[in-house]
């Protein structure tokens, strides 16, 4: 059986660490304490401070002599991550702390695979907690009072985080008896149709994982695709590069389309939704955007048409890392719209801006023997054009070699 392994600082947090770890064994799981803090003392934790950091490409001295705090976070964070990796029985981590211990353990916790336990008890868990969890599956807790001695309050909600994640690691989920390959699929809710029909067509033949392209949806669909999670990917929504590069509130990072490139997984890509910008309520719009095409998507979504110029960027961004694709690559533009409001009659009806992305993507696409820019008379939510997807994908399946990872 794996162990749970309990994370935080035993000179400032030891008496509510040790509390933990006996919750947790006592709910029958095996659990390894462990000591972060960057002060060197000695405590009573299974692996003490200098063990993990040892674990700094820079060794231990990298971490522990470092005078200024948060550098030596920042160090011991690095530390953890590569001590946990080097691991083979980590079933779970449990983290304990405030806001700096809180960025420690959760930026060791992005670095495992999705679908290992993390679960962070934390004193900012009630606040943006965005920086900490990013594209991985972290539950943050939020701790009530502060995480300082043991009371009636403090008691009870350490308990319920041990508990919880004794539990998860006691009841882990085997995958191991799904046969089909997995596929990542990018999709919002103006290209929901598109999704659908590909979902639809493909799941007898595959395990089919679609990401809300939220911006951390994107990102967490790269990290899965950097782990060697999927065989193939139909990134058909791509509108996170017009929040990147225009100022929304869903933005990719600069390393959108990274792990593709990485990977070389064969790939399918379009440009669902580009056509819009993504910012909170109404009153939420930066000044500069009021005068704009604004589109109340619900009470909380605001969304901007992007104009030709802005387009042009999007287009110019998407085919410069296309170029950089080694893998098999068809890259399809719907040229009657990228969206289900990119249609006449619809709000975002705007064919000079759409004219604009195709045109920077034509003029920048590189010719390749594995990439095929494919353009197709329909809405990205017509039938011809799921079906094109569709039969894309099946042809660059049929010839692609096993993924290797």
């Amino acid at each position: 059986m794996k162990k749970l392994y309990v994370v935080g600082t035993m000179d400032t947090k030891g008496e509510e660490l040790r509390y933990a770890k006996a919750m947790a064994a006592a709910a029958g799981v095996e659990v390894c304490l462990v000591d972060v803090g960057t002060q060197q003392s000695t405590t009573d934790a299974d692996i003490p401070a200098s063990a993990v950091a040892a674990h700094h490409p820079g060794g231990a001295d990298a971490v522990l002599s470092l005078k200024d705090r948060g550098r030596a976070v920042s160090a011991m964070a690095e530390a953890l991550g590569n001590f946990l990796l080097s691991r083979d029985d980590v079933g779970g981590v449990l983290g304990l702390g405030g806001s700096g211990n809180t960025a420690l353990v959760t930026e060791a916790m992005r670095r495992l695979p999705v679908g290992v336990p993390k679960l962070m008890l934390s004193t900012v868990a009630s606040g943006n907690t965005a920086p900490y969890v990013g594209p991985s599956d972290i539950a943050m807790m939020y701790s009530v009072v502060d995480i300082a001695g043991l009371n009636a309050i403090s008691r009870q909600v350490i308990a319920n985080a041990a508990h919880a994640a004794a539990g998860m690691v006691l009841n882990a989920v085997s995958t191991s008896q799904e046969s089909r390959p997995a596929l990542g699929v990018t999709m919002f809710g103006v290209t929901t149709p598109c999704v659908t029909q590909v979902r639809t067509a493909l799941e007898p033949d595959y395990d089919v994982v679609v990401f809300h392209a939220t911006g951390t949806g994107g990102q967490s669909m790269e990290k899965l695709t950097d782990s060697g999670f999927f065989r193939g990917v139909l990134d058909l929504t791509t509108t996170e590069v017009a929040d990147l590069l225009v100022g929304g509130v869903l933005p990719a990072t600069e390393d959108r389309f990274g792990s593709i490139i990485r990977t070389k997984v064969p790939y399918i890509g379009s440009v669902g939704a580009v056509d819009m910008v993504n910012f909170g309520a109404r009153e939420t719009v930066p000044e500069r955007f009021r005068t704009r095409n604004l589109h109340m998507h619900n009470a909380q979504v605001t969304l901007m048409r992007t104009t030709a110029e802005e387009n042009a960027a999007i287009g110019a961004f998407i085919v410069e890392r296309l170029n950089r694709m080694e893998g098999p690559v068809r890259f399809l533009l719907p040229l009657d719209g990228v969206s289900a409001i990119d249609m006449p009659g619809q709000p975002f009806h705007d064919p000079e801006a759409d004219r604009a992305l195709f045109d920077a993507i034509r003029r920048g696409w590189v010719e390749a023997e594995n990439r095929r820019l494919i353009e197709v008379d329909a809405n990205i939510n017509d039938p011809a054009f799921a079906a094109a997807v569709v039969a894309n994908f099946r042809e660059i399946m049929a010839a692609a070699p096993a993924h290797p990872v």
